[in-house]
């Protein structure tokens, strides 16, 4: 919603992610909210340090809202669960809405049809997310290497 918790989150694990396979200059990752509560403020301080216990920097991000040119910017538009994914659709040009997915669809271990939002919650919250996104990332980045893959 405000992109500070879970967007951010993924941003920094798939980043890290994609720095890890040499894939940065081929592969672009940024996170966006779909409201406008929180922009330009860096990611909720839980997430980040819940995130720097397990060796992601997620200190130079800084919320934004999603934007028309993110539907032309980008392959994939990821959203953390059903609302997010149905906002996303309202802005989406018929064109590009392909590119529309749930983050959650890359889950490689886990059941949930979403990544939860913790902002409400406590420690245990963060650390699910963390979790869920850190093995949405692995199918990403699956997906990612296929794709990148039948490019060449």
């Amino acid at each position: 919603m405000g992109n500070i918790c879970r967007s951010p989150t993924a941003h920094g694990v798939f980043e890290a992610r994609v720095r890890e396979a040499g894939l940065g200059d081929r592969v672009q990752v940024d996170s966006a909210g779909t409201h406008s509560y929180h922009v330009g403020a860096p990611p909720d301080a839980r997430s980040q340090a819940h995130a720097a216990r397990r060796g992601y920097d997620l200190s130079t991000q800084r919320a934004r809202l999603l934007t028309a040119g993110d539907f032309e910017d980008f392959d994939l538009i990821l959203a953390m669960d059903w609302d997010n994914l149905a906002l996303a659709e309202e802005r989406c040009p018929p064109q590009h809405a392909h590119k529309l997915r749930r983050f959650a669809e890359f889950f490689q271990h886990h059941n949930s049809p979403v990544v939860p939002d913790p902002y409400q919650g406590g420690a245990r919250g963060f650390e699910e997310v963390l979790d869920l996104v850190e093995d949405g990332c692995e199918g990403l980045m699956q997906h990612v290497r296929r794709s990148l893959a039948g490019a060449n």
